[in-house]
């Protein structure tokens, strides 16, 4: 049996690992707990369901891309502009190197996405606030000018879609798919800046 204690951190840790190695439709409990050298009671106590271990490791990898972007959203000496386009390519590429980089993590992320997450509306949630917030920046800085901002933030979210939702993530390895962010970020831009 293992002798150093067994938290949170550690489960979630050796999950990650199980999954790469399994993928989310073979992975068990029995086998977190196996790596961990623990009995799958062991497990259940910080984890109810196999559901609840999964949506905590997805939830605890999407909570270090929020951690990433909200960085751009504070960079206050930046113009919001700046940030917006910056918060939207950053935002891209994560996803994009997760998928290729970590595809037993992404695929776990799909099949939570399919399954309505907490965790994953939790993520978008905190994503479109993150927008608003550079939004208004753009507003109470004389950038931007529009009526909704909470509105016009979703509104941002919906128009790049295709790069971030994992539903779009074949596209992501094509060529000119940076060239199509960077026209989709353009022609939102334009649509938002004050008119002289």
């Amino acid at each position: 049996m293992a002798t150093e204690t067994l938290t949170a951190e550690r489960i979630l840790a050796a999950t990650e690992d199980v999954l790469r190695q399994y993928g989310p439709t073979k992975a068990t409990v029995v086998d977190v707990a196996r790596a961990l050298g623990v009995s799958h009671g062991s497990v259940y106590r910080h984890f109810r369901t196999k559901s609840a271990l999964r949506e905590a490791v997805t939830k605890r990898w999407l909570d270090l891309t929020t951690e990433q972007l909200r960085r751009i959203v504070e960079d206050s000496p930046a113009s919001a502009e700046d940030r917006l386009r910056r918060w939207n390519i950053h935002l891209f590429e994560a996803k994009r190197a997760k998928a290729g980089a970590d595809p037993q993590l992404f695929a776990t992320y799909e099949v939570l996405l399919r399954e309505n997450s907490e965790a994953v509306d939790e993520h978008i949630t905190d994503l479109v606030g993150h927008l608003t917030e550079i939004l208004q920046a753009g507003v109470d800085g004389g950038e931007f000018t529009f009526e909704d901002t909470a509105h016009t933030a979703r509104a941002v979210f919906d128009a790049t879609v295709r790069f971030h939702d994992p539903l779009y993530a074949a596209q992501w390895v094509r060529p000119e798919i940076e060239r199509e962010l960077d026209s989709v970020l353009d022609l939102l831009l334009s649509g938002l800046r004050v008119r002289a």
